[in-house]
């Protein structure tokens, strides 16, 4: 029977449940608009895997204390202002099946209630001289944004090379849960080769991820129903990287062509997921994926033996095997 998520948040389960309420306290305001907001977006929480990340990181690395807490909201403060502007410049009228805030109250109300959010995480930080966890925090929002941005400049040409595929998940999502596992380390007061160890754990974890989400495209046994959404947003992603790089430049040169027409044309999308897998694209990011969860373990075995590490090694097992 697999890993339920209730099972690995045991050792931290007390604490999960005392932020839900510090978080929700970090977000009132005396604006009664903006409470009401704020309190819909609590209310359509998704599974807590940053705030786990966090607190199972700090458990590992040496305990939990109040600024893990300030930490984990830090986190989720600043990630959630990203979603709620990420949802306007989409124009995204839903978030894990619920309406965004921007489909309920329009674009401008949307983005002062991310500028909100945005600044209690860096006064929450600010006023308790929580710096270092700023400091790391800041930056993966930076990274986040670079990676967007990056991902969309060479979408256009459709010349993505591995390399440089490996940078933009690295920024766009393997940063946030960089900064979960630093941020859960630091706060420990974790010495530095322990904070740097967590820190390429997350990053480890980060990649795996996101290749995980790349495979969701494709569909296989495991995943299930092919989706095609990023061949048809024209996402250059490590299983389509790795088939056009098998054939020559005439056919190549063919498959583009067809991924610029998907979005138009829906029966493009099925002839280029069937390129990719003919031509072993989904065999070899599963591999790829595989090698960065082993060097995750890797990095999880120096640590000592704790129910916060293992809870830590099921929850990258879970990231790995997760069906959606």
């Amino acid at each position: 029977m697999p890993i339920q998520l209730k099972d690995i948040q045991e050792p931290v389960a007390a604490e999960m449940s005392e932020f839900e309420q510090k978080f929700r306290k970090s977000m009132r305001s005396n604006v009664m608009l903006l409470d009401k907001i704020t309190s819909y977006i609590v209310r359509r929480k998704g599974k807590q895997m940053r705030p786990l990340f966090v607190f199972l990181s700090a458990g590992a690395a040496g305990g939990i204390n109040e600024s893990t807490y300030r930490g984990a909201s830090l986190i989720e403060l600043l990630h959630t202002a990203t979603l709620v502007h990420d949802d306007v410049v989409d124009d995204s009228h839903y978030r894990r099946g619920f309406f965004s805030v921007n489909a309920l109250w329009k674009n401008k109300i949307a983005v002062l209630v991310g500028d909100f959010l945005l600044s209690r995480g860096l006064l929450l930080s600010l006023n308790n001289d929580d710096f270092d966890l700023l400091k790391i925090v800041s930056n993966a929002v930076k990274e986040m944004s670079e990676g967007e941005l990056l991902q969309m400049e060479k979408a256009r040409k459709l010349d993505i090379t591995e390399e440089v595929y490996y940078d933009i998940i690295r920024q766009k999502t393997a940063s946030l849960i960089t900064a979960c596992c630093r941020v859960g380390a630091s706060s420990a007061g974790a010495d530095p080769e322990v904070v740097e160890r967590m820190t390429q754990f997350g990053e480890n974890v980060g990649m795996a991820f996101q290749i995980k989400d790349d495979l969701f495209d494709y569909g296989t046994f495991e995943i299930g129903k092919p989706t095609g959404i990023d061949i048809k947003e024209k996402k250059m992603t490590l299983p389509l990287i790795y088939a056009l790089n098998q054939v020559g430049r005439s056919e190549k040169k063919r498959i583009r062509r067809m991924i610029k027409r998907s979005a138009d044309e829906p029966k493009l999308v099925n002839e280029v997921i069937d390129f990719v897998k003919a031509s072993g694209g989904i065999k070899y990011a599963t591999d790829v994926m595989t090698d960065y969860h082993q060097k995750a373990n890797k990095l999880l075995a120096e640590l000592p033996e704790s129910p916060y590490r293992t809870s830590l090694e099921q929850l990258v097992q879970f990231t790995i095997d997760r069906t959606k």
